[in-house]
């Protein structure tokens, strides 16, 4: 029989420490090893047991869970998921943490205390036995693109960047290292839940050089921007003699999501024929494949995640398989890739 995956749950609630520790102890490849109620405990307990897995809330007394996670990253790297509360404030910080080096996140259904979330306790397995896989190297820092190109005023390439499970930290990691002044706009479509997509973009803002934004309908693209794909909603461009413009929609789901990467790279390969960019990240599933196979018909080029820094290596996996990629190359590449590409 293996091993049992050993998980440290943190949260400073009695009650839901109890309700996460059963949820996750009804598996049998699981384990609940300690649990800690603020972020001195949380840390302490962490160094000594040192757990596969800890499932971490943000709001902590004494340290919060941000700075936790920073400690720990600095001093004992370990897989960690957040369970954050879904809160304005809690996004952000969620996005900060998938930065710093968290593996994943589970948004707890009704706030701080919710009494509901054995209802996820499905998830909340599912998440830790993929985290337990997950080689932490691949969130190491990667370094940046240096770039000394003057500042186009028109689009030359259309760069689509499609991601799932694991997405989050390469997107960011990608969009920080895109050297500005590059003749291209930039969509991001990273399977997300509503709410994190308007806190992703900030973070991409603010961390890159590329503004970025959380699209709405009919915002014209720009050279030098990007624009996040809102939870919920399908997104697409329409060309016209004076401008390129967002279309969202709340159409079917595609590949069981919306937005799917699928319809934003068919509308892209429409709009921009060979001058499309396709990158695909770690994920599950195939979404983005269909997408992909119309860019390369239009003669665009495609980009993928290699598995060794792919956290799922199921969409790259599938882009592979149908030899559809012109690069497979570790996160730490790919932007100064994409910049190459642009620059042809």
């Amino acid at each position: 029989m293996e091993d049992k995956i050993r998980v440290l749950v943190v949260d400073d609630s009695l009650l839901m420490r109890k309700i996460i520790s059963d949820g996750i102890n009804s598996d049998p490849a699981l384990e609940v090893i300690d649990k800690a109620r603020n972020g001195k405990e949380a840390l302490e307990k962490i160094f000594s047991l040192k757990p596969d897995v800890v499932t971490l809330d943000i709001n902590l007394p004494i340290i919060d869970g941000i700075s936790v996670l920073e400690e720990v990253m600095k001093k004992q790297p370990t897989r960690v998921l957040i369970l954050s509360a879904y809160t304005r404030e809690g996004t952000s910080a969620t996005m900060r943490a998938l930065e710093l080096g968290a593996i994943d996140f589970i948004t707890k259904p009704s706030g701080e205390i919710s009494l509901d979330i054995y209802k996820l306790k499905d998830t909340i397995a599912s998440k830790i036995k993929l985290a337990a896989k997950v080689d932490l190297d691949k969130f190491l820092p990667v370094g940046a693109v240096s770039s000394s190109l003057e500042k186009p005023a028109s689009i030359r390439k259309l760069v689509v960047i499609g991601a799932s499970t694991g997405g989050p930290k390469a997107v960011l990691n990608i969009m920080q290292n895109i050297p500005e002044g590059l003749p291209a706009a930039f969509l991001i479509v990273q399977h997300m839940p509503k709410g994190f997509t308007t806190s992703f973009a900030e973070r991409i803002s603010w961390q890159g050089k590329i503004k970025t934004k959380e699209a709405q309908d009919l915002d014209i693209v720009l050279a030098d921007k990007g624009f996040v794909a809102p939870a919920g909603y399908h997104m697409l461009l329409e060309k016209s003699p004076h401008a390129v413009r967002i279309k969202l929609n709340q159409g079917p789901l595609v590949n069981f999501v919306r937005p799917s990467i699928d319809v934003t790279m068919a509308s892209a390969a429409e709009a921009f024929g060979k001058n499309v960019i396709g990158v695909i990240l770690s994920g599950m599933g195939k979404d983005g494949l269909e997408g992909c196979q119309k860019i390369k018909k239009r003669g665009g080029t495609i980009i993928v995640q290699d598995e060794e820094t792919s956290v799922v290596w199921g969409m790259p996996r599938a882009v592979y398989e149908a030899d559809l990629a012109d690069k497979i190359l570790p996160v730490a590449k790919i932007a100064e890739s994409i910049a190459g590409a642009i620059a042809q």
